[in-house]
């Protein structure tokens, strides 16, 4: 990371106009976290210096330094003192949207002494080091990447219970290597496992696309049918355009949100290609005469995800199953959890709920338009 790091850590480069750290804080105060304890070692004094106590952003800092050389094993030892009885762990480099809430309820189930945050790594966005079992636990760990067909990456936001750390021995130890043999082994290190892409200040390749995640650019998803047009009756398609019919105010809400900013993507499960009611080239044509009109309405449309599969062909990307939300996720490194999901029935919203997206539904009691105005008016709060 040099030049970069020369006067100041890793967690102190400026990502989206503050330290990378700051953002840490802010999720995390944003979870519910008031208590903060910085392990330290590489120039303490810079962090020190700018989040001194904490109480600028209303959390409360506390502060264990030793030697630069101290891997977090010794890190975490020598501050034990400090810890609470089960307590977060987080890499300074690792930026993602925890949903604490789901986390914490998962740790309470599996009554598991740790419990680490998983990225499936199913695009091959970094390098995998470990497996998860089907019971969700941990049942390999490779950092040498020797064992075939692995597939995910820990990346921390880690639940531990401070007894694991009583038992670590003295020395500068791996906390990984130190405390993964023996609770895989006794099936004991649960996974949370996640498709959302985290983001990281550890190198600087990755920097440019922390700083546009960081950067937050509002987005919004949309499903098509019911949403954009008039639904089909159950097991009937839009087959071509001149079976597409716009439903009031849609035009209006897609210019609205081009005029503030937004990124607009729309994500649509469409049977009717791999049930033979239509074929992908009806469906491009469908989507290009839509953009066109969209488009000569002062909107825009970003991006458009389709699933093409039918009911019962157990996909991953059919809705309520979230593929193409995390699809989307990826190609436009959006925060899901700060991303609102305008669906019209309850598979759309099932879909927002696995992916972490904030869902709304359009009905005949709640329009497009009246949606597409709160969630504009929440974005300039």
């Amino acid at each position: 990371m040099r030049p970069l790091t020369d006067i100041r850590p890793k967690p102190m480069i400026e990502i989206a106009g503050k330290p990378f750290l700051e953002h840490q804080v802010e999720l995390l105060r944003g979870q519910g976290f008031k208590k903060f304890l910085f392990l330290l070692g590489y120039l303490p004094d810079v962090v020190k210096n700018y989040f001194g106590d904490g109480s600028k952003w209303g959390v409360q800092i506390e502060y264990s330094v030793t030697a630069v050389e101290d891997l977090t094993g010794r890190r975490v030892k020598l501050a034990e003192k400090k810890l609470d009885d089960c307590f977060l762990l987080v890499y300074c480099d690792n930026y993602w949207p925890l949903p604490m809430d789901k986390m914490w309820r998962r740790f309470t189930e599996v009554n598991a002494p740790m419990m680490v945050t998983v990225y499936s790594n199913q695009d091959n966005y970094t390098k995998s080091v470990l497996k998860v079992d089907d019971a969700g636990f941990v049942s390999v760990y490779d950092k040498k990447k020797k064992t075939p067909d692995l597939q995910g990456t820990e990346i921390s936001f880690a639940i531990i219970r401070k007894g694991l750390i009583e038992q670590l021995p003295d020395g500068n130890i791996s906390l990984e290597e130190t405390l993964f043999p023996p609770l895989i082994a006794n099936k004991q290190l649960a996974a949370f496992v996640t498709h959302h892409r985290y983001y990281s200040v550890g190198d600087t390749f990755r920097l440019p696309i922390t700083e546009q995640f960081l950067s937050r650019r509002p987005a919004i998803i949309l499903d098509r049918d019911g949403v954009f047009n008039e639904k089909a009756p159950r097991a009937q398609y839009v087959r071509n355009w001149s079976e597409w019919k716009w439903l009031p105010g849609v035009k209006e809400s897609l210019r609205a949100l081009n005029e503030a900013g937004f990124k607009i993507i729309v994500v649509s499960n469409q049977a009717g290609i791999n049930r033979g009611a239509m074929t992908e080239a009806d469906l491009h044509d469908i989507h290009m005469k839509m953009v066109a009109e969209v488009e000569q309405s002062g909107g825009r449309i970003d991006a458009i995800y389709f699933c093409p599969h039918d009911w019962d062909e157990g996909c991953e990307c059919r809705k309520p199953k979230p593929g193409m939300l995390f699809q989307a996720q990826h190609d436009f490194n959006l925060d899901l959890s700060r991303t609102v999901f305008i669906g019209d029935d309850e598979r759309d919203a099932q879909a927002a709920e696995a992916a972490g997206c904030i869902p709304a539904l359009v009905s005949e009691k709640r329009t497009l338009l009246e949606i597409v105005n709160e969630v504009i008016a929440n974005t300039k709060k």
